[in-house]
């Protein structure tokens, strides 16, 4: 695992959360094995995974915020076309209500 996105700066979860997927089920046996290899190298604080949806909220957040702030660049319209409709919104509105519901329910390895 290469710590890309923080360069060790920021906690262990910012990078291993991103490579989760699937239901929660799915998303609990992809993370048990990720921080058991992780473990073999360094150590992990558990007290992080309580990040691991406050992270995704922020990046889904920031990821809007970043196409807004450049939307009037020419390309921005052509490369994101969906980011002005209402449906865009609607599915976003939609996925920050789930996320505030799996931040109530923080992933663990039970």
């Amino acid at each position: 695992m290469v710590d890309l996105d923080d360069a060790c700066n920021g906690p262990a979860v910012q990078d291993i959360w991103m490579l989760l997927s699937g239901d929660a089920a799915s998303m609990r046996e992809q993370l048990a094995l990720l921080l058991e290899g992780y473990r073999m190298f360094m150590p992990f604080d558990d007290r992080e995974l309580s990040l691991v949806e406050p992270l995704r909220t922020l990046r889904m957040i920031c990821h809007s915020a970043w196409v807004a702030e450049r939307w009037s660049d020419p390309a921005f319209p052509i490369a994101f076309p969906w980011f002005a409709s209402a449906g865009y919104w609607s599915q976003q509105a939609t996925q920050l209500g789930e996320q505030i519901e799996a931040m109530r329910d923080p992933p663990s390895l039970s």
